[in-house]
C-alpha cells in the first residue's frame, strides 16, 4: 500500500502535441515531462502561447484540431471508488494518451476522475438550459443516480461551493448569474463526481481581485476536504506563490524547469525563470 501511494498521481513522460496546418508543423507541446503526486498543488506557468493549456486539453483527450498528440506517455494512477459503491475500486495506471479520445475508457475517466476549470464559464455552460440540469447530468452521467436525486446532489454541491439561494439558483441560465458565482458553478460541476485531479485552467483571469481571491481560497477549502490533486495553470506567479507546492515552467513548448514552489522563487536555475 505504501508503494501505491509513493506512486505520482500523475506522470506525464516526453508528450508532444503537434497541430498540422498548412502553412507548416505548430509544435505546440514538444516533449514535456513532469510528475504531480496526490493531494499536491503542480503550478504551471509560463507566458501565452508556450502550451500550457495544450497539455492539459492533451491529458483529458480533448485537443482541437487539427491538433493530436503524436508521441508520450500521460500515465494517471487510478485508485478510486467505483461508481455507486462505497469500496475501493482497484487500483491501475493506464496511459491517457494510448487512449481514443472519444472511447468509452476516456469518456469514463474525463469528469469523473479527472475534471476541468475553464477560464470562462460562459463557454462551459449551455446558454439554453439551467446551470443546475447541466450540473445534473454530468452527475448522472457517471453515477448510478436518477435525475431527482442528481438535482438534489446539484444543489448541495452549489450550496457546498458558496452559491447563494442554490435552491433558486440551480435553475438559472448561466448568464443570469455573475462571474463569480458563474465560476463557483463551475467549480460545482466539476467536483460533483469527486475528481481525483482537477484541472484549473486559469480559473480566476477573468475575476476582479476580491472574487479572484474567493475562489481560489474555495479551491484551497475543497482540497483539503476531498484531498484532490490540482493542476493549476495560470501565469500569475502571485497565485502560484499562494497556491502551488510545486512549479513546472513552460517555455516554446517544453518544460524548462520543475521544482518545489520555493525553489523557484528563492533559488531558480533556469535563466528563463531566472528573468521572470
Amino acid at each position: 500500500m505504501a508503494a501505491e501511494r509513493a506512486l505520482p498521481l500523475l506522470s506525464v513522460r516526453g508528450l508532444k502535441t503537434y497541430f498540422y496546418q498548412d502553412e507548416g508543423t505548430v509544435k505546440a507541446v514538444d516533449g514535456v515531462s513532469f510528475d504531480l503526486a496526490p493531494g499536491a498543488t503542480l503550478g504551471v506557468v509560463g507566458e501565452s502561447g508556450c502550451g500550457k493549456s495544450v497539455t492539459a486539453r492533451s491529458i483529458l483527450g480533448i485537443v482541437d484540431r487539427p491538433g493530436r498528440i503524436v508521441a508520450g506517455e500521460i500515465r494517471f494512477h487510478r485508485a478510486r471508488r467505483r461508481a455507486g459503491g462505497d469500496g475501493d475500486g482497484a487500483a491501475d495506471v493506464i496511459d491517457l494518451a494510448a487512449l481514443p479520445p472519444n472511447g468509452p475508457a476516456m469518456r469514463a475517466i474525463r469528469g469523473a476522475e479527472i475534471a476541468l476549470i475553464f477560464q470562462e464559464p460562459m463557454s462551459s455552460f449551455s446558454p439554453v438550459h439551467s446551470v443546475g440540469s447541466q450540473i445534473a447530468e454530468a452527475i448522472m452521467l457517471h453515477q448510478q443516480v436518477n435525475r431527482r436525486e442528481a438535482h438534489a446532489k446539484a444543489i448541495e454541491m452549489m450550496r457546498r461551493v458558496g452559491v447563494s439561494l442554490p435552491e433558486q439558483r440551480v435553475d438559472q441560465l448561466s448568464n443570469q448569474l455573475s462571474g463569480g458565482l458563474r465560476q463557483r458553478a463551475m467549480i460545482a460541476m466539476a467536483l460533483s463526481c469527486h475528481p481525483t485531479l482537477l484541472i484549473a485552467d486559469e480559473p480566476t483571469t477573468a475575476l476582479d481581485v476580491t472574487t479572484q481571491t474567493q475562489i481560489l481560497e474555495l479551491m484551497r477549502q475543497l482540497q483539503r476536504e476531498d484531498g484532490m490533486a490540482i493542476m493549476l495553470i495560470t501565469h500569475d506567479l502571485g497565485v502560484v506563490a499562494e497556491m502551488a507546492t510545486d512549479v513546472v515552467v513552460m517555455y516554446l513548448g517544453r518544460v524548462v524547469e520543475q521544482a518545489p514552489v520555493d525553489e523557484i522563487f528563492h533559488a531558480p536555475k533556469h535563466p528563463y525563470t531566472q528573468a521572470h
